[in-house]
């Protein structure tokens, strides 16, 4: 039987001096009796528990999406009683994740019994793209049941296997594959579309080709916002295929795949919203040096997507995303910074981040080629 493997020797002195004494039992005695210490270690201590208890919270949000219990309370407050009829959830465990659902600030209860749907639940309900997350996220728990395993690469992911999309073949013969995607992605970009457009400009810009932009969410936004802005739409043909016949006649569309076929000229710019982290290195940098021979000289590149926070780790890109597009198997959240250095090694120049001010829906950077 192999033992299991021994700990490195304790060297105290390569410790930060606050990490030494986190790690002393005798100065959290002390802490805990000197008013200002007692704080500051009480803050940590909720902090930490609330890292221990996250999954435990998601999943009540999970039933809470699943039950309709905020749709329901959406229409007025009800009792427990009530509650229980429309949405099957028995009564005593059904006022368990109503409590659950008032510490997380999602809807609370009056003194008369009844509860009542929270303004953090309403906005829920109304931000597009976070339920049909939740909805979706069935699928990277399965894949963290052993995060260990997961970590090690001895996990066949559930989500490797529900974005073939990206691998391009798939999607060009599986049409009902393709719409789920970008009726998924969809439904998440107007939040992007808005964040993308307060950070950049193009009120100057003449042609926008939009590449592996789904079924023309983020477009839509773009020409609401520059209807004298000449709109293309380059993705594979089965995706294409969904895009609403509103919407076909303000754009160009170009089916192709990226991966094998050289991006359509014409535009000034050119926009890749969330595509670089649903890939790796190699098809990124091809992918770039596609956009820049499109390009005429001063056109401009877009990326917008959530980005890791580099050396500053960023809670919700460097845990979700990341842990996110490790689950795919595909691609990586890269930072800002390595972003930057593909584009510069592709020879774009004036290259510019644009940190958005709610980084787990995107950030920007944009490009010039010289």
């Amino acid at each position: 039987m192999n033992a299991e493997p021994r700990p490195p020797p304790a060297r105290p002195e390569a410790l930060g001096f606050l990490t030494r004494l986190a790690l002393s039992p005798r100065f959290h005695r002390l802490a805990a009796r000197i008013p200002g210490l007692r704080w500051k270690a009480r803050r940590e201590g909720a902090e930490l528990f609330s890292i221990l208890s996250g999954f435990v919270q998601s999943q009540a949000l999970v039933a809470l999406v699943e039950g309709r219990v905020l749709h329901v309370l959406a229409s007025g407050p009800m009792t427990t009683e009530d509650l229980s009829r429309r949405c099957a959830i028995p009564p005593a465990p059904l006022v368990v994740l109503l409590r659950a659902g008032a510490a997380l600030k999602l809807l609370n209860g009056d003194r008369k019994g009844r509860w009542h749907l929270a303004p953090r639940g309403a906005a829920f309900l109304t931000v597009p793209g976070l339920e049909p997350m939740v909805r979706h996220h069935h699928v990277l728990y399965r894949d963290l049941t052993d995060p260990l395993a997961f970590f090690r690469g001895q996990t066949e992911t559930e989500l490797a296997g529900f974005w073939p999309y990206v691998f391009g073949t798939l999607a060009q013969e599986d049409a009902g594959l393709a719409a789920r995607y970008s009726r998924l992605m969809a439904e998440s970009q107007v939040l992007v579309a808005e964040d993308t457009l307060r950070l950049v400009d193009l009120s100057q810009r003449k042609h926008l080709l939009d590449v592996g932009g789904g079924t023309g969410a983020f477009l839509a936004e773009v020409g609401r916002a520059h209807p004298g802005l000449t709109l293309s739409l380059f993705d594979m043909p089965a995706v294409l295929a969904g895009v609403p016949a509103a919407l076909r006649s303000r754009l160009r569309l170009h089916p192709g795949s990226f991966r094998s076929d050289p991006l359509p000229v014409g535009a000034d710019t050119i926009s890749l919203v969330r595509v670089l982290y649903d890939h790796d290195d190699a098809t990124v940098a091809a992918l770039l040096a596609k956009v820049h021979a499109a390009l005429p000289p001063g056109g401009m590149i877009l990326v917008s997507e959530p980005m890791s926070g580099g050396d500053r780790p960023d809670p919700a890109t460097d845990v979700y995303f990341a842990i996110y597009t490790l689950a795919m198997r595909t691609g990586r959240t890269r930072s800002a910074a390595e972003i930057a250095g593909l584009l510069g090694a592709t020879g774009f120049t004036e290259i510019r981040p644009r940190p958005g001010d709610r980084p787990y829906v995107t950030s920007v950077l944009t490009a010039i080629r010289g």
